[in-house]
């Protein structure tokens, strides 16, 4: 009786296969192909991830919402102090290109 058991044929063990994932909506994976379902099914990450940890106290948000606060954001003055004195030493950023033919790339390839 165990040999007649074991003499399933495998046409009907993949018919067997298919039925059960159309009955159980599963994806039909008879090669055993990578799919990454697993990942696909599982919960996103991102949104308890955002709950997790609290916004940042923004001085420059909090300085435009609420103005007759009358704030400074000390920082950021002595950056463009920094951005300031750098420039009069020559050492600030380039001057942007009002066309493509003013940069220094497109005057080099010439």
């Amino acid at each position: 009786m165990a040999a007649a058991a074991a003499a399933i044929r495998p046409m009907r063990l993949a018919a067997l296969t298919r039925s059960r994932c159309s009955i159980f909506q599963t994806a039909y994976n008879p090669t055993s192909a990578r799919t990454g379902a697993k990942y696909l099914r599982a919960r996103l990450r991102g949104p308890s991830m955002v709950k997790y940890y609290t916004p940042e106290a923004n001085i420059a948000q909090i300085m435009r919402q609420w103005p007759e606060l009358e704030m400074r954001n000390f920082a950021e003055e002595e950056r463009l102090q920094d951005v300031e004195d750098k420039k009069k030493r020559g050492k600030g950023a380039p001057k942007k290109a009002k066309e493509k033919g003013d940069s220094r790339r497109a005057s080099r390839r010439r």
